[in-house]
């Protein structure tokens, strides 16, 4: 290998690195596909390296394994969220217009707005259900702590990703 092709090499699994923490921290984010921006990232980073003839059955394996971790990821969050919900017997139309509001104000407005607006929304939607401020925001005190557990586990999950892709970039 030369050295211009060993500083294509790293300059690729450096950009591919950086996609791959930004799609983690955005993590943070709850409407932000953080891990399907690590995933994009080795999926761009697979077809390359196979363009060039460096995927082996091992590497393919490992690309699979962090596809299906992409997949399982980002159904699960939500999962943790509704279920948290439900077990506190919140009512689907309430848990709806949170998902709802979150995605509206991401999408026309900006991810900022959006991370306030489901457990905003929800107060809302849980005080006109009971007339009750505090059990409206103990609607949103669940939420939160429900979207607290679904970002760890989705951080777990992008984190296994990004291993998963460092063993097969490195080696």
């Amino acid at each position: 290998m030369t050295e211009f092709e060993l500083f294509l090499q790293t300059f690729l699994q450096v950009l591919t690195l950086v996609f791959m923490l930004v799609g983690l921290v955005g993590l943070i984010i709850p409407v932000f596909p953080g891990l399907i921006i690590i995933w994009l990232a080795s999926l761009v980073y697979a077809l390359i390296e196979n363009s060039l003839g460096n995927m082996a059955w091992i590497d393919w394996t490992l690309f699979a394994l962090i596809t299906f971790l992409m997949l399982g990821g980002s159904v699960v969050d939500n999962i943790i969220i509704a279920i948290k919900m439900r077990d506190n017997h919140i009512p689907w139309a309430s848990i709806g217009l949170s998902y709802l509001a979150a995605i509206l104000g991401s999408i026309f407005l900006t991810p900022l707005v959006g991370l306030p607006a489901a457990p905003l929304s929800l107060v809302g939607a849980e005080y006109l259900r009971f007339r009750d401020w505090r059990k409206a925001f103990e609607s949103a005190r669940t939420y939160m702590i429900a979207w607290g557990w679904s970002f760890a586990a989705l951080f777990g999950v992008g984190l296994t990703m990004i291993l998963l892709w460092m063993l097969w970039a490195w080696l």
